[in-house]
């Protein structure tokens, strides 16, 4: 089994937020953390309908990014929509 599939089989069956959050903080800089936030921010927005130059613009990012993020949940059983969905749960259920 590769490395990338192991974590994400490892990851798969963490159910705990503290944990998860502190795993994240450990195994990445800030700078990896940071981008990650923002990519997850920039999918929320492309979600809620902002458009990709206001994203860039306010995320100062490459539009690059904000339209791979767009593909990305454009595709059918998007792992973007699904984690999406998660967190709209989450918002409601808190």
């Amino acid at each position: 089994m590769d490395n990338f599939t192991e974590l994400t089989k490892i990851l798969a069956q963490v159910n705990d937020a503290k944990l998860m959050k502190k795993f994240m903080e450990a195994i990445l800089t800030e700078a990896e953390l940071t981008s990650i936030l923002a990519r997850w921010e920039l999918v929320k927005r492309l979600d809620r309908g902002e458009s990709q130059r206001q994203i860039a613009t306010d995320l100062q990012m490459s539009l690059c990014k904000i339209t791979r993020g767009s593909k990305e949940l454009k595709k059918r059983n998007s792992a973007f929509k699904k984690l999406l969905n998660i967190q709209k749960t989450i918002r409601k259920n808190p």
